[in-house]
C-alpha cells in the first residue's frame, strides 16, 4: 500500500460524527452533500448510550441546550438498526463506501449486522480490547485514527491488528483538537508512518479548512477524511472543525488535480521536445541591428537578439562575432548560416 513508485487515488472521507444531532433525515442529507461532492465514502459514528457510557460521563464542551448530561446526548445520537440498515443503503445507492465508528461491542455488532464496508476505529477506542477482538474477527478494512495515541501505544496496536488480520489497514495521523491548530497537525508524521509501519497512512483533519488535506496527499497519503458541517452557522461541537459542502467539493476537486499529478511523472527532455513550437515561439534569434552588406565582419555593435527563436539562438551570438557575412542582412532580419562565410 506505500509503494512510492505510483502513488494510489486517495480516498476521501466525509465525516458526518454528531452533525445530524440525532435527526434522520439531516444524517441522509449528509450522504447526498458527501456523495455530490465526490467524495469515495460517508463516515457515520455508532452509538449505543447504555453500552459505552455512564450518567458521570464529563462533556467534551457543553453545547446541548437539551441534554442534561453526556449520557443524554449519546441516546438522542441513537438510531435504529433499520434506520442505520436505510442509511447504508442510501449511500451505496449514491456510490459511497459506507463507514462507521462503534463506540460499543454491541455498536459493532450491529454494524456487523447491517454491513460496513470498513471499520474507523476513533482514537479513544484504541485501547479498547473487546472492540479490537470483535472488528478484527471480521477481517474488514480498518482505519485506525492515532489522535490521542503515543507511538508505544500506536506500536502495540500494529503489532495486535497485523497479527489477528491480514485485512487492509490505514493508520490516519490525526490531533484531538478541535479545529487543529496548524502548528499540531502533523504533516512530518505522515512519512514516518510510511516508514514506521509498512502501511497505508491517511490524514484525519480537523483544522476546518482544505490546506492540509491538499498537503497531505502531495506528502503520500492514501487517505483523507475530513469532518463536514451544513454551515458554518449550524448547531453543533465540531462545527469550526468541518468543511461546508462547497469547500468539500473544492477539497476534492484539488486532491484528484494532486492524485493525476503524482500518478503521471514527467520526463523533463520528453516535456521539452513537445513544446518546441512553443520554444521557438519564445525564444529569441541573432538578428541585424541595421542594414549590413555582404562582406561585413560582424562585430557585437552589428547585431542583437530577438523573438522567434527560430534562427540562430540567442546563447550563438558571441560564436558568430568575427565571421564575415556572405550576403546582406536587413534590419531586424534573423541571422541564418547560410548568411555567413
Amino acid at each position: 500500500m506505500c509503494d512510492s513508485r505510483k502513488k494510489k487515488k486517495c480516498i476521501i472521507i466525509g465525516e458526518v460524527g454528531q452533525a445530524h444531532d440525532g435527526s434522520l433525515g439531516a444524517a441522509h442529507a449528509f450522504i447526498d452533500i458527501i456523495a455530490d461532492a465526490g467524495a469515495d465514502a460517508v463516515k457515520f459514528q455508532t452509538h449505543i448510550a447504555s453500552a459505552e457510557s455512564t450518567q458521570h460521563e464529563p462533556w467534551r464542551v457543553k453545547f446541548s441546550y437539551q441534554d442534561t448530561t453526556r449520557y443524554e446526548y449519546w441516546q438522542r445520537m441513537e438510531f435504529t438498526e433499520d434506520q442505520w440498515l436505510g442509511l447504508k443503503e442510501h449511500a451505496q445507492n449514491r456510490g459511497l463506501m459506507f463507514v462507521s465508528s462503534p463506540f460499543s461491542v454491541e455498536a459493532a455488532n450491529l454494524l456487523i449486522r447491517i454491513g460496513v464496508d470498513a471499520w474507523k476505529i476513533a482514537s479513544g477506542e484504541v485501547l479498547n480490547d473487546p472492540l479490537f477482538q470483535t472488528i478484527i474477527e471480521t477481517n474488514l478494512p480498518i482505519i485506525l485514527s492515532s489522535g490521542m495515541s503515543t507511538f508505544n501505544e500506536i506500536d502495540d496496536t500494529i503489532k495486535c491488528i497485523k497479527a489477528k488480520t491480514n485485512a487492509s489497514l490505514t493508520l490516519m495521523q490525526c490531533t484531538s483538537m478541535y479545529p487543529t491548530p496548524s502548528e499540531y497537525i502533523g504533516l512530518n508524521i505522515i512519512s514516518e508512518f510510511q516508514k514506521r509501519y509498512q502501511c497505508g497512512v491517511g490524514l484525519s483533519d480537523h483544522s476546518g479548512n482544505i490546506y492540509a488535506g491538499l498537503a497531505a496527499v502531495t506528502l503520500g497519503a492514501e487517505m483523507l477524511e475530513v469532518h463536514v458541517t451544513l454551515s458554518r452557522q449550524a448547531f453543533g461541537p465540531d462545527v469550526t472543525s468541518s468543511l461546508t459542502s462547497d469547500k468539500l467539493k473544492s477539497l476534492v476537486e484539488g486532491v484528484r488535480f494532486i492524485d493525476d499529478a503524482l500518478q503521471n511523472p514527467v520526463d523533463k527532455d520528453e516535456v521539452a521536445k513537445k513544446l518546441e513550437s512553443v520554444r521557438q515561439t519564445f525564444m529569441k534569434s541573432v538578428v541585424a541591428r541595421t542594414n549590413l552588406p555582404a562582406g561585413t565582419i560582424l562585430e557585437t555593435s552589428h547585431l542583437t537578439v530577438k523573438k522567434p527563436g527560430t534562427g540562430i539562438t540567442a546563447e550563438k551570438l558571441s560564436e558568430v562575432v568575427g565571421q564575415q557575412l556572405l550576403k546582406p542582412l536587413k534590419t531586424d532580419e534573423l541571422l541564418t548560416y547560410e548568411h555567413l562565410q
